[in-house]
């Protein structure tokens, strides 16, 4: 064939460095959103933290008509990925402060001292130093520390006795019988139900512990060590035909049983404990919702204004990668802003369309699709999925996903639609109010949501109900 040279006229979107930056930063949780802060603060001189609270960056300033459009960038006829690109023009004020200065005077609990929680023994440490307190000699505690060591962290021993003897070297000269004393040892330390070897053993520990004259420990004895298969089922005629007792002793025995520790070890499990920053704090302002950005999750930056005015100064060749550092400054600001700035529209528009949600709770909220806040801000969808993952909101109800507010929706007889979260709620809201010798089926919670004009199906029903994790009818059902 021919070569032929031909020219073509197209058009296509390029992701420059800058509007990547944009679009990676709207994904990120506020966290990676820090940690990236904390990077470039480390490796750029031109960034610096601002610690003073000059020029405040202000609600009103987000929420105008026209910080609302330049912080999108494109117009409605071209929606791409570029709807989280900042806009072209250089933005003035190289300053990033808080969202709204904090009005008023905050409470005593805030300025206060920390707390500061006292380090909890594991559970080794515990077992050990009770062993410690008995008058044994070394040998027997070693043993009884060998037992200790192979408890799981529920205070279970997991592993059979003769397992555990046939690890021990031969040179200890320590039999079964001594591994079978040290572990009633182990059981009958200050804590019952270590050391057990099933939750049958476990809950038996726990009420031969308790005074003999305990109401109903007889009965709760002969049922944890014959009958746990039962009562997991929730089979009460079977249990008092095999204990041969009546509704009201079963009731007692089964009273002290529920109150037992399942897993004695998990009151020394160390946990770190998981903070969920909100990005949008939710309050009420004459009657109306409104957002505002959390001034603690946005990283305060600003533009070191001496170094930029020492690479002003200069002339030599080798300040263009300083030029370099100072323009990615500029970047990261500029994009930091548009972040917070997007999230506040996206969260507004949301707060707006569940107004109901902050006035009554879940039983109000409405379904919501992406789309519908896509097509208010005039932004892509893919946009509005970015900024509501792993982003939270603070409400009157607790820390919300910004994902929360949206989903899908069922029929109603009026003709309208009722969102999956409120069905859920109401769900849950029947099952705490009903008869507990008599539990609702999922049949009869159709039923009822059908005469309150929610047409919802048994198999939804039962879907939503394990969803809340709430158990069957016949295992909901009690004396």
């Amino acid at each position: 064939m021919k070569a032929v040279l031909q020219l073509r006229q197209s058009q296509q979107l390029t992701l420059t460095p800058q509007l990547q930056q944009a679009i990676r930063l709207l994904q990120l949780s506020t966290l990676e959103v820090n940690q990236e802060s904390a990077r470039l603060l480390d490796e750029n001189p031109f960034l610096e933290r601002e610690e003073d609270a000059s020029p405040p960056y202000t609600q009103a300033t987000a929420l105008s008509p026209g910080s609302a459009s330049s912080s999108d960038g494109t117009s409605a006829d071209n929606q791409t990925e570029a709807d989280s690109a900042p806009a072209d023009a250089e933005w003035a004020e190289p300053s990033f402060a808080s969202a709204s200065p904090s009005s008023g005077s905050h409470d005593d609990e805030d300025e206060g001292y920390a707390e500061f929680a006292a380090e909890k023994p594991s559970l080794r440490e515990h077992l050990i130093s009770q062993v410690n307190l008995r008058q044994l000699d070394e040998r027997d505690k070693k043993i009884i520390g060998l037992l200790i060591d192979a408890l799981d962290d529920n205070g279970y021993l997991a592993q059979p006795l003769q397992e555990i003897l046939e690890l021990l070297p031969e040179q200890l000269d320590i039999s079964l019988d001594d591994l079978e004393t040290a572990l009633v040892q182990l059981q009958h330390l200050d804590e019952p139900g270590l050391g057990a070897r099933n939750l049958s053993e476990c809950l038996a520990l726990q009420l031969q512990a308790m005074p003999q004259a305990t109401r109903g420990r007889d009965l709760a004895l002969r049922l944890v060590n014959n009958h746990l298969d039962l009562l997991g089922a929730h089979d009460f005629n079977k249990l008092k035909k095999a204990l041969r007792c009546d509704d009201a002793a079963l009731r007692v025995a089964q009273n002290l049983i529920v109150h037992l520790q399942p897993r004695p070890g998990a009151a020394f499990e160390q946990r770190a404990a998981d903070y969920v920053v909100p990005d949008v704090l939710v309050e009420r302002h004459g009657g109306i919702w409104r957002a505002r950005l959390n001034p603690e999750a946005m990283p305060r930056l600003r533009i070191n204004q001496l170094y930029a005015n020492i690479l002003q100064r200069r002339s030599e060749t080798n300040a263009q990668e300083m030029s370099g550092q100072l323009q990615e400054a500029r970047w990261f600001i500029k994009n930091l802003k548009q972040r917070f700035d997007t999230i506040l529209r996206v969260s507004q528009a949301i707060v707006e369309r569940q107004h109901q949600f902050f006035e009554h709770g879940n039983i109000a909220m409405r379904p919501l699709v992406l789309r519908e806040i896509a097509e208010q801000l005039e932004l892509h969808e893919s946009t509005i999925s970015r900024v509501t993952t792993q982003k939270f909101m603070l409400t009157p109800a607790g820390i919300c996903e910004l994902k929360y507010f949206f989903g899908s929706g069922l029929a109603t007889e009026s003709g309208g639609s009722c969102s999956s979260t409120a069905i859920r709620a109401l769900i849950k809201q029947l099952v705490d109010e009903e008869d507990a010798k008599h539990p609702l089926t999922d049949s009869r919670m159709s039923e009822i949501l059908a005469q309150q004009g929610i047409l919802v199906a048994r198999r939804t029903v039962a879907k939503y109900r394990e969803l809340l994790h709430i158990l069957p009818v016949n295992f909901r059902k009690s004396l």
